[in-house]
């Protein structure tokens, strides 16, 4: 049973790590020095889906780490 749960968190953790590497190639190089952007901008379509995957998949890691630490 530790070992299904080993194998869940692995693929948790690629899936967590090419989503949130999906977002950053979407960001434009200014703001990774520090630049703004001066206007709001909400998220939508495949951005949004992104950002609530991204927080699915990390809730989902965390209760599989959970679970792998009281098994």
């Amino acid at each position: 049973m530790k070992s299904v749960i080993f194998i869940i968190q692995i693929i948790l953790g690629i899936l967590l790590i090419l989503v949130i590497i999906i977002q950053q190639k979407g960001s434009g190089i200014g703001t990774a020095f520090g630049g703004d952007l001066s206007f709001y901008r909400t998220k939508r379509g495949a951005e949004k889906l992104l950002f609530y995957a991204t927080i699915a998949l990390s809730g989902i890691f965390i209760l599989a780490s959970l679970i792998g630490l009281i098994i």
